[in-house]
């Protein structure tokens, strides 16, 4: 399937989905996760108006800004090691996985201005998943105060690998509702207005639940091995 047909596909899903439950598709962030597919495949993509990717590899982010000239939105949505923070840092435009206190050191110490950042917190308690617990997400914000150049958007998460539907929107619901007692403090350095959750799988769940960003790999960029026809 071309790029083109799989782009017009989602795009329809999330028109589809917002308009059932009265929201405006303008307001939905598509991030295309390009992490498995070469530089080509990512500029395809921009060149049918994609503006934000997403990479979960400082190598591979590296390579995909060295092949692509054009304006993007740089999405780091991967686990990120503290030491690679300096090398990373002025590269992206937002850091999807804020899951530490020494990362939102790191962060702080690196940046020149401050970094668009997700908090993520990890609904489903998977031990394969980081994240903060959502007990303890008041604790983490009050502790963000003092760091000037970490400017928290929103929270994220990733749902369980699962077919049920139900488990899975029990966690994006939960996260709204994580996020809603956040934005009730109206902290200035973070607003925390924004949800990155939803993936190919299940970012029309996600759309219903309230996500603002959905971050769509296979289902939108293919894999490698497909060739554009």
């Amino acid at each position: 399937m071309e790029t083109k047909q799989r782009l017009a596909i989602i795009q329809q899903q999330i028109n589809e989905t917002c308009k059932k439950i009265g929201r405006n598709p303008e307001d939905i962030t598509l991030i295309a996760v390009t992490k498995s597919v070469s530089s080509k495949r990512a500029q395809t993509l921009v060149d049918l108006g994609v503006k934000d990717l997403g990479e979960n590899r400082l190598e591979g982010l590296l390579d995909k800004q060295e092949n692509i000239q054009e304006k993007v939105n740089w999405h780091f949505i991967g686990n990120l090691q503290t030491r690679k923070v300096k090398e990373l840092i002025h590269k992206i435009d937002c850091l999807h996985s804020l899951d530490r206190m020494s990362l939102v050191k790191e962060v702080n110490k690196r940046a020149s201005e401050p970094l668009k950042c997700f908090v993520q917190i990890n609904v489903s308690g998977e031990e394969s998943k980081s994240g903060i617990t959502p007990e303890e997400a008041d604790t983490f914000f009050e502790q963000l105060a003092e760091y000037e150049n970490v400017h928290v958007i929103g929270l994220m998460t990733m749902a369980p690998n699962t077919e049920d539907e139900s488990e899975i929107r029990s966690v994006f619901r939960s996260l709204r509702e994580v996020r809603d007692k956040i934005t009730a403090k109206q902290l200035p350095y973070a607003p925390c207005t924004q949800l990155s959750m939803g993936m190919s799988n299940d970012f029309m769940i996600a759309i219903e639940e309230g996500a603002t960003h959905i971050r769509v790999g296979t289902a939108l960029v293919g894999s490698e091995s497909e060739e554009d026809e």
